[in-house]
């Protein structure tokens, strides 16, 4: 659903239970879930409706009163789910409302693609329609621990909720049926109500186990986060007798001049880190007009841009450095770069690249006057 639910339409969402099977401390309906309580997530889903009812346990009332903040009507719960949806069904007697739809506050990722379905489906006709999701899996019998046999999964399917129906049938199966049941639409087809089966979803799980929270977090997380970032960097030849690169020191008849150790690689690719977190560069974090980073070991600087990046949940995904110069070879020391690279920021070193080119004698790095490097890194966080 993109909008309000249709005129006539109200939704009761069920919570009045203890949840122990979940673990943790309290139910499992008023536990942290991302930023909110599940039951938030669940009573957001039917924000456009025009009456929403929340059964809770009498415990939970000052709890309930917070978190609805006025938009929802509270009913205390009975003994049982049954007892619990009877006295939310009670209160909608001669409000004006013609259907209600019923879902469990311990499902807090359903769809408004899964709730459309079901307001479709009682427009079109239906007295009755629920989401269900087809049974894939092979099915066993199971006896103290050994399969004793199996089962067609031919027309099986996996309830969801919400379960939708016409308010004056649904009133009545539940009167006429006082006795505790699976889901209302068990209690439905005592009365002989037809019910539709509408599309269901996967990720519209029912919190029941402690592994739940977990997956419905990475659900909510969505899809994988990926950054990529790119550094470049250039330092020129000066005096001295050896060059450090990706954090090896080479021989070689001239320096590179710079504030720190002139590390080009190493700074290209602490700067590809950064600019994937959108942090900037070396400079905002070690400021050259710093004397504290005067001739300092550019391992600092990739560390701390490595220790930033996990900080924020992300993993490395790999790291590719191209150094450009004429001299010295890079070759015969590409492998301890990768090798001290992958050290200093705490990864794998098949994840890191070291490699080198030349420019064909032309420009600043032809004429020998310096190295130059460019580095692409791709963080990935779920």
């Amino acid at each position: 659903m993109t909008g309000p639910a249709p005129h006539g339409f109200a939704a009761i969402i069920t919570a009045a239970g203890r949840g122990s099977r979940a673990g943790g401390e309290g139910p499992k309906q008023w536990r942290q879930l991302g930023d909110r309580a599940v039951l938030a997530h669940a009573l957001a889903a039917f924000a456009g409706f025009e009456r929403i009812i929340l059964v809770v346990h009498p415990d939970d009332v000052a709890q309930a009163i917070a978190l609805t903040q006025g938009v929802a009507t509270i009913v205390i719960g009975g003994a049982t789910r049954a007892a619990s949806v009877r006295a939310a069904l009670e209160t909608l007697k001669h409000s004006g409302i013609s259907h209600v739809l019923i879902h469990d506050g311990a499902r807090p990722l359903v769809s408004q693609q899964v709730i459309a379905g079901v307001v479709t489906a009682l427009q079109g006709g239906a007295r009755a329609a629920a989401p269900a999701l087809p049974v894939s899996d092979a099915l066993w019998r199971g006896e103290n621990g050994q399969v004793r046999g199996t089962a067609s999964r031919e027309g099986l399917f996996r309830a969801q909720t919400p379960q939708g129906f016409a308010l004056a049938a649904i009133l009545e199966a539940h009167r006429a049926h006082p006795e505790d049941a699976a889901d209302d639409v068990e209690l439905a087809r005592k009365s002989g109500i037809e019910v539709e089966i509408t599309p269901g979803d996967e990720n519209n799980l029912k919190i029941t186990y402690p592994a739940d929270f977990a997956r419905a977090e990475r659900l909510l997380r969505g899809k994988m986060d990926i950054r990529l970032g790119n550094g470049y960097d250039v330092h020129a030849f000066g005096q001295g007798d050896h060059v450090w690169l990706c954090g090896v020191k080479i021989p070689h008849d001239c320096g590179l001049i710079g504030h720190s150790d002139a590390d080009v690689g190493m700074h290209a690719l602490t700067d590809a880190i950064y600019g994937a977190l959108a942090e900037g560069d070396i400079g905002r974090h070690f400021p050259p007009s710093d004397p504290q980073w005067k001739g300092a070991d550019s391992a600092i600087f990739l560390r701390h841009a490595a220790d930033l990046a996990r900080s924020r949940g992300f993993a490395f995904g790999n790291a590719d450095v191209t150094l450009i110069c004429e001299m010295p070879k890079i070759g015969p020391h590409a492998a301890p770069m990768q090798d001290r690279l992958a050290e200093i920021m705490g990864v794998e070193p098949p994840r890191i690249s070291v490699k080198a080119t030349t420019s064909e004698r032309l420009g600043f790095t032809g004429r020998r006057e310096g190295i130059a490097a460019i580095a692409t890194v791709a963080l990935m966080k779920e």
